[in-house]
């Protein structure tokens, strides 16, 4: 069966076909905008939405090592670059929706607002942090860096993953509405927790070493 789906995915149209699907939710939020279809408070909706979208890429990226190792789709590692790199996509959009509808584009009262508002300080250092990512996440990156203190950048994904629930959690904690928080929060703690059992396990399948 992996055999069926490695030979799927690696068809030269796998990567287009996912390229396509993972634009879908923006033509979606800009056709909406386009003919006012976002509800009351369009502003609101696109800030929204776009945050929703950047943690939903976040956790496809985070599940595509676990999915490739439980499976043996090894396939499946093809696609987690594009994944993350959409994971900043969204996030852009996220920042320039706030940025824009809420401030204006007036630096100086985003800078004070991400001072004044804890979440907003908290999703804004996710981005901080997201875009060392994305800007070695190409192969010419991972050869001038090297292997090793690449890998260690990339590590950064799971604080990244972190922020980016605690800015959902404070966001919805003001009305209330904790049950898609929930969600994630089990998602990412069911990721990451695997990633931990994994190490775990590699660290108790090494021979003693006596001296050190």
């Amino acid at each position: 069966m992996s055999a069926a789906f490695n030979k799927v995915l690696m068809h030269p149209l796998a990567k287009p076909v996912l390229f396509v699907l993972a634009l879908l939710p923006f033509a979606w939020l800009f056709y909406g905008a386009l003919t006012n279809n976002l509800g009351a408070n369009p502003a609101e909706y696109l800030i929204r939405a776009c945050g929703d979208w950047t943690l939903r890429f976040l956790c496809l990226t985070l599940a595509i090592t676990p999915l490739r190792v439980l499976t043996g789709v090894s396939a499946l590692a093809r696609f987690r670059r594009m994944l993350g790199l959409f994971v900043y996509f969204y996030v852009v959009l996220h920042l320039l929706s706030y940025s824009w509808f809420d401030m204006s584009f007036d630096l100086g009262d985003i800078v004070k607002d991400i001072i004044k508002r804890p979440f907003i300080l908290v999703g804004f250092a996710g981005f901080l942090l997201l875009t060392p990512l994305a800007l070695t996440s190409f192969n010419l990156a991972v050869k001038a860096m090297g292997a090793k203190r690449w890998q260690m950048l990339h590590k950064l994904v799971y604080v990244i993953a972190g922020l980016g629930l605690l800015h959902f959690f404070w966001m919805r904690s003001g009305k209330n509405d904790f049950a898609e928080v929930a969600i994630y929060a089990v998602i990412l703690a069911v990721l990451l927790g695997w990633r931990v059992v994994e190490v775990l396990k590699k660290k108790r399948r090494l021979p003693l070493s006596f001296g050190r």
